[in-house]
């Protein structure tokens, strides 16, 4: 009797463990960085709120673009400086990118126009002078830390938490992304930021670009020296920006490789670059009325790139006079996935 209600209940238990199992929304503590930044996290936080997800944003109370949300908790923390110093320190910041083309990470990692980035680091220490927030924090029963790590908080929070971090970025200084996902250093084929090289290097520039690595390695660590005192101080032992970066468990990459140059990742990483565009209203590209323009989109230093365009493109056929050019820097909500007509651009003009 026994063996046959064993052989009965087989088929039964087979069946109970490859069912799955019952989906569940998640809380998430959501931990943003401002400016553009945002544009992008913002139509994730809302559409994973949509979702059913219990979503809290923590946010300064100082800020270009975070604002309060209808479906999102907010919690808003003090900071110790105004809108005005923010907005003066970013001035300079821009200022000086404006003057100085860089043509490495250097000059940008040791000018004294880098007081906005001391602000900007300076976030965290005022979140958890913030007794209550912090109580408020460790009581929340969050499952992860969706965060940009810019500003290195959120990675300090979760870290203090205890927490799985999902890192949502178009990419990190210096050589923190290939340390933080334990990637390969594919120096012969990829070139380091500013580096007006292709894939494809000579023997002179692989030298130049492990050289420019180097540089990295020297002088990074003291552009992140205040947010490494800041998170040893938090979290109270001793910690690296490296330490930091390697403890996330995903990352969310808004990147792809039609921009940036292919390279050997680690699974923990997701490209997920279609999500800087929105869908198109399928408008024609052309009315019939419509005049002769022209769009130029382009990442990172877009003051350089934009110049360029401007001068390959030529002044007759750029300032015609029907052409209305508005040259701006805003979120993702203004692409459009659309066809692009490249400019037949060589390397040494970029």
């Amino acid at each position: 009797m026994a063996p046959a209600m064993l052989t009965g209940f087989f088929p039964l238990c087979v069946c109970l463990l490859l069912t799955p199992g019952f989906a569940g929304a998640g809380k998430l503590l959501v931990v943003p960085m401002d400016g553009s930044h945002w544009f992008t996290m913002r139509s994730v936080v809302e559409k994973l709120s949509q979702k059913g997800h219990e979503m809290v944003l923590v946010i300064p109370e100082v800020s270009w673009h975070l604002s309060n949300s209808s479906n999102v908790i907010v919690k808003t923390y003090h900071t110790a400086y105004s809108l005005e110093d923010l907005n003066v320190a970013f001035r300079k910041f821009s200022d000086f990118q404006w003057k100085v083309r860089p043509q490495s990470l250097l000059p940008m990692l040791i000018s004294s126009a880098n007081t906005v980035f001391d602000y900007f680091f300076s976030r965290c220490k005022s979140l958890f002078e913030d007794k209550k927030l912090v109580q408020y924090l460790e009581e929340g029963s969050f499952d992860a830390v969706f965060l940009d790590p810019f500003d290195m908080c959120g990675l300090i929070i979760a870290k203090y938490l205890s927490l799985p971090s999902v890192i949502f970025t178009r990419g990190v200084f210096c050589h923190y992304f290939e340390e933080g996902t334990q990637s390969p250093l594919a120096l012969s084929y990829v070139p380091r930021a500013f580096l007006e090289f292709s894939d494809a290097m000579t023997f002179e520039q692989r030298v130049w670009n492990l050289i420019r690595h180097l540089e990295e390695r020297l002088f990074c660590h003291y552009f992140y020296k205040n947010v490494e005192e800041i998170a040893s101080e938090i979290l109270q032992t001793p910690i690296t920006t490296s330490e930091l970066f390697s403890q996330a468990s995903v990352w969310l990459l808004r990147n792809d490789f039609v921009l940036d140059y292919p390279r050997p990742v680690m699974p923990n990483v997701v490209f997920i670059g279609g999500i800087n565009c929105q869908e198109s209203n399928q408008k024609p590209l052309l009315e019939e009325n419509a005049f002769r323009g022209f769009v130029c989109i382009s990442s990172s230093f877009s003051e350089i790139i934009l110049y360029k365009c401007m001068y390959l493109i030529g002044e007759q056929d750029c300032w015609l006079p029907r052409v209305k050019s508005e040259v701006t820097h805003r979120g993702v909500e203004i692409c459009k996935a659309i066809w692009i007509l490249y400019l037949p651009l060589t390397e040494r003009e970029l």
